[in-house]
């Protein structure tokens, strides 16, 4: 069986890192899958973009019409929108390619519009890495105008301008005749595909996201801190602030007001950071903070994971964050908001503590209680188990080999 994935990126991003571990996962399943990719940064043969300096110029061209129609929009966050206006070569590339299966991820972003996405003829698998399918051009919303339709009756009081969201809505419906075969990480957003609007009526599955558990698995902890210079004799709690600080959906207030919560409760406690420097002005949080700075290989990352004591992750809105399937693969307990993909990751009370939505009292307790029964309920050796037993590349390779067939077999739309 030929497969291609098709991604903005290979291992740039979230999305991009979740698609190249698919796609590995399904060549050491025996597939013969290649990535084809906008820009390629990882080395991997099996990854192909375009080289000319023509392509190259063609991308800067796109991002620069893509930008300027997210400036009709009058929002806070309008860079996170996605119009898909600007066509590619990628649908006759693709509907020429001697392949059996195009597996679509995040190719929303300047790679396609949403006409080319409704000139592929070949059979579609596409998943799903945030809310855009399905919505207009917003990649994750709390607004709910993708269940009811894109109407001019129904926009949200903090916009303004011009309605890009609607405008990009009605483009997808008009262009979009022929279902695909959707796949979301996390119950949760295939939930959220068969409640919209536009892909009520569409074939939605639920398959996790890969993670080779031969590579990411527990280091012993006091080697880690050592590697890491990191201290012994304290109780750490990893961050991830990748965007984390800026995006309010990450929830890094709510982290704030947590840890104020524990200020007089926790003692020996500091917050390790990753994916950012040190700002000019520290936070005061009641806890020392010590910052791990941008880890731009695996192996550092891993350390991270396997020194820390638990990982936090604040989010309101997510899918299936990277970093959860990484933390539990190393062993690491995690703290969260039982909100969005986060309880497919974590079993609460017997991987980490799932807090109720948004609830910073619940969470502090979630911190103190993971910290202090970390060793007893056996959080750490159960996490490795929930990362083997549901996203290794086994496992996660299967489910998608069984999905191929169906769709080669004409079965499901």
């Amino acid at each position: 069986m030929k497969v291609i994935t098709i991604s903005r990126n290979d291992i740039l991003g979230g999305a991009a890192r979740a698609a190249y571990r698919i796609h590995h996962a399904l060549r050491s399943a025996g597939l013969d899958s290649m990535m084809m990719v906008d820009s390629a940064v990882s080395g991997d043969w099996t990854v192909q973009a375009p080289v000319s300096r023509v392509g190259k110029e063609i991308g800067k061209l796109k991002r620069l019409l893509e930008s300027g129609a997210r400036q009709l929009l009058k929002t806070e966050n309008r860079n996170q929108h996605s119009p898909g206006i600007t066509p590619s070569q990628w649908p006759g590339l693709m509907n020429s390619a001697d392949v059996d299966i195009l597996h679509l991820h995040w190719i929303n972003s300047e790679m396609m519009s949403i006409g080319d996405i409704g000139k592929i003829t070949k059979p579609v698998v596409w998943t799903l890495h945030d809310m855009w399918a399905f919505c207009g051009a917003e990649h994750y919303t709390e607004d709910f105008r993708w269940k009811e339709g894109y109407r001019n009756g129904n926009r949200s009081s903090y916009e303004r301008g011009f309605d890009l969201n609607r405008w990009t809505w009605k483009r997808k419906k008009k262009h979009w005749k022929r279902p695909f075969h959707i796949v979301t990480p996390s119950r949760w957003l295939a939930q959220c595909v068969e409640s919209s609007e536009l892909m009520k009526n569409w074939p939605v599955y639920s398959i996790p996201n890969a993670i080779d558990c031969d590579l990411w698995s527990p280091t012993e902890q006091a080697r880690a801190r050592e590697l890491l210079q990191l201290p012994q004799d304290i109780s750490l709690l990893l961050f991830g602030a990748m965007g984390g600080t800026s995006d309010p959906r990450k929830g890094y207030h709510l982290l704030l007001e947590s840890l104020a919560h524990l200020k007089s409760t926790l003692e020996g406690l500091e917050l390790l950071v990753f994916g950012a420097l040190p700002p000019q002005n520290l936070p005061d949080l009641g806890f020392p903070v010590r910052y791990l700075g941008h880890l731009h290989d695996d192996l550092s990352l891993r350390l991270a994971y396997c020194a820390a004591d638990a990982l936090i992750i604040p989010s309101r809105q997510d899918n299936l964050p990277n970093t959860g399937v990484e933390a539990h693969a190393c062993g690491t307990p995690i703290i969260a908001f039982d909100i969005g993909g986060l309880p497919d990751i974590v079993m609460h009370q017997k991987t980490g503590y799932l807090a109720r939505p948004f609830d910073t009292v619940d969470l502090a307790c979630g911190i103190e209680w993971t910290l202090k029964n970390r060793g007893a309920a056996q959080l750490s050796e159960n996490a490795r188990e929930k990362a083997v037993q549901t996203f290794s590349y086994p496992v996660v390779a299967e489910q998608y080999m069984k999905l191929y067939l169906k769709v080669l077999n004409g079965k499901g739309l």
